[in-house]
């Protein structure tokens, strides 16, 4: 009976050293894996873009006046040389009884005026006609040596002012019959709007065929020379406009591959035609100044495959710096820095094994593997504190 309890006893005591052992021991950390593979890779710059007309005209007011009211929408189709609005003169001046007023009596001070010119143009006329007898007469008598050479020449100098004297007064009258006119049409266009008769309108017409894009001034009303009536252009001939950061800006040249997405469709495929030499300064949703660049981005698509856009509609462009079809890489999120360089932890057996890498291109989530890993190994995609080499791991 004792040599049993001994037995016991010592394969209890057995029991406890063995659990205490095992319950020291370290205990695997489990982990997130992901795995080394070959795969499509393209290192992209992505920004929010906008779509609009490549060619769009702005049609401005050419003069001041009463702009009727404008029939078109948006998106009427316009012809070439079609009238797209009608400016009357200002009818507040046209209409005004005062102005009216005024407008008659400059009619009858350019009258009177004219009737002045006429009279002084006819005293002109006759103190020429006077000087030029003078200088015949002083020409016989300086002839017959009754009068000095000064005299004569004193004879040729008169008529030559009153020549002189007649030639402006003959202009002066041409000056009054033109302000007599200016006064008279005046008034015969405020007298034709008071009886109801149609003013004297001036059509603005369209520069191209294309299409209205938006109506700036619709109602009727009064506008001033150069005022912006409505724009127009063609909906089907759009560009993409991208602002991107400058340091951006510089990796990405014309003729590039531009991914357009998030528009509401199939994603579209897009080239670079140009990125403009001066770059702008921008304020950020956080405040932040940003030096961005215009970038222009024509469609490669179909037309049939984006004739949904139209001008103004949002996009997000992925401008490709640089691609590959079959490229070894990982998560980003897997490598740390090593020195000089990178490494990740590579699991084998059930531990982590600390493994420098080299790598290449990152496309944001994923990065291009040059050496250190063969595809299929296993890596721990977010390594930790806990992490060390030759821990032992389990999959999480």
């Amino acid at each position: 009976m004792q040599t049993r309890a001994k037995l016991g006893m010592l394969a209890a005591a057995a029991l406890v050293a063995a659990g205490l052992a095992i319950g020291f021991l370290p205990r695997a950390v489990p982990v997130d894996l992901a795995e080394v593979k070959r795969a499509p890779l393209a290192v992209t710059v992505e920004e929010e873009g906008k779509t609009q007309v490549r060619e769009r005209y702005t049609v401005s007011a050419p003069v001041a006046g009463y702009l009727r009211r404008i029939d078109l929408r948006a998106g009427d189709a316009v012809a070439a040389g079609q009238v797209l609005a009608v400016i009357e003169p200002a009818r507040a001046v046209a209409l005004d009884p005062r102005t009216r007023a005024q407008g008659q009596a400059q009619v009858r001070s350019a009258q009177a005026a004219l009737v002045v010119a006429e009279q002084n143009a006819a005293a002109a006329g006759a103190a020429a006609q006077l000087a030029q007898q003078e200088r015949a007469r002083a020409e016989s008598l300086r002839a017959a040596n009754f009068i000095s050479a000064q005299a004569l020449d004193t004879a040729r100098s008169a008529e030559t002012r009153a020549r002189a004297v007649q030639q402006a007064a003959a202009h002066s009258v041409r000056v009054a019959r033109f302000e007599l006119d200016t006064a008279r049409a005046a008034v015969a266009s405020a007298a034709r709007l008071q009886n109801g008769g149609a003013a004297e309108a001036l059509p603005v017409r369209a520069p191209v065929a294309a299409r209205v894009l938006k109506l700036i001034h619709e109602s009727e009303g009064a506008v001033a020379a150069g005022q912006p009536l409505l724009e127009i252009g063609n909906p089907q001939n759009l560009e993409v406009e991208v602002e991107v950061l400058s340091t951006h800006a510089v990796k990405i040249l014309p003729g590039s591959k531009v991914i357009l997405d998030r528009w509401g469709g199939a994603p579209l495929q897009g080239t670079v035609r140009i990125v403009e030499p001066s770059g702008f300064t921008k304020i950020s949703a956080l405040g932040v100044e940003e030096q961005r660049v215009r970038v222009i981005v024509d469609f490669a698509s179909p037309r049939e495959a984006w004739q949904r856009l139209g001008d103004g509609y949002r996009v997000e462009a992925r401008f490709v710096l640089w691609e590959g079809d079959n490229v070894l890489q990982l998560p980003t999120s897997a490598l740390f820095r090593h020195g000089e360089g990178w490494a990740v932890f590579a699991v084998d057996g059930g531990r982590a094994r600390l493994t420098p890498v080299e790598t290449g291109q990152r496309a944001g989530l994923a990065t291009q593997i040059l050496s250190g890993l063969a595809a299929g190994a296993r890596v721990i995609s977010h390594p930790d504190d806990k992490i060390d080499d030759g821990t032992r791991v389990k999959p999480r």
